[in-house]
């Protein structure tokens, strides 16, 4: 199986930004227990590449490890580098797309009006991130209007109150953040077990 065909079978992404490295595997762990298979680790966070490295070799093909934030394609490179399978830019970087498939990886750049989508996917993204996603499920379904035919992923704003009604505008895909990982000083065993509640809620949501 392909990765883009991954990322549109298990749909959510899990975002982990600004998480202390030594939490990462733990982190992980704990939402793959709740069902995730996909997660992001943003490149502006602390000791991020290590942190993808160890987490590709850990799980190997049971989680697909991406990289968040990517901005240049020299990023890309180290990222895919590190383990990364699929690589998601906040905005429209045409030759960080162009190095990301050089290199066999999936792109997902971030774009927001429709000039940037198809932009982005006439120049080989496999997926388009809509980014941000806080305007709303209205704003995307009218996305989806004039371009059934693109894979495209809200993110930012992307939360179990609105997942289904971002589903029902058929999104192919889900990144959500901090309203499923929220960094903290302190791991503990009852964090843990809240993430992976959590992590089985959206994995539900999505799947019903």
């Amino acid at each position: 199986m392909t990765t883009l065909q991954q990322i549109i079978d298990h749909r959510v992404v899990a975002i982990l930004r600004g998480c202390d490295p030594d939490h990462i595997l733990p982190i992980a762990q704990a939402l793959y227990d709740g069902g995730i298979r996909l997660l992001e680790i943003t490149l502006n966070s602390r000791d991020a590449l290590k942190a993808i490295e160890e987490t590709s070799a850990k799980f190997s093909d049971k989680l697909l490890i991406g990289a968040g934030t990517v901005l240049s394609p020299g990023e890309a490179e180290a990222a895919i580098a590190a383990g990364a399978r699929f690589i998601l830019s906040p905005s429209l970087d045409l030759p960080t797309i162009e190095r990301t498939l050089e290199l066999g990886a999936v792109s997902i750049p971030g774009a927001f009006t429709a000039t940037e989508i198809l932009t982005a996917y006439r120049n080989g993204a496999g997926m388009v991130k809509v980014f941000p996603a806080s305007v709303g499920p209205a704003y995307f379904r009218d996305l989806r209007g004039p371009f059934p035919h693109i894979p495209l992923m809200p993110t930012g704003g992307v939360n179990l109150g609105n997942i289904r009604q971002f589903q029902k505008a058929r999104a192919a895909a889900f990144g959500i953040g901090s309203a499923l990982v929220t960094p903290t000083d302190h791991l503990t065993p009852s964090y843990l077990q809240d993430l992976t509640t959590t992590a089985a809620a959206y994995v539900e949501a999505v799947g019903q």
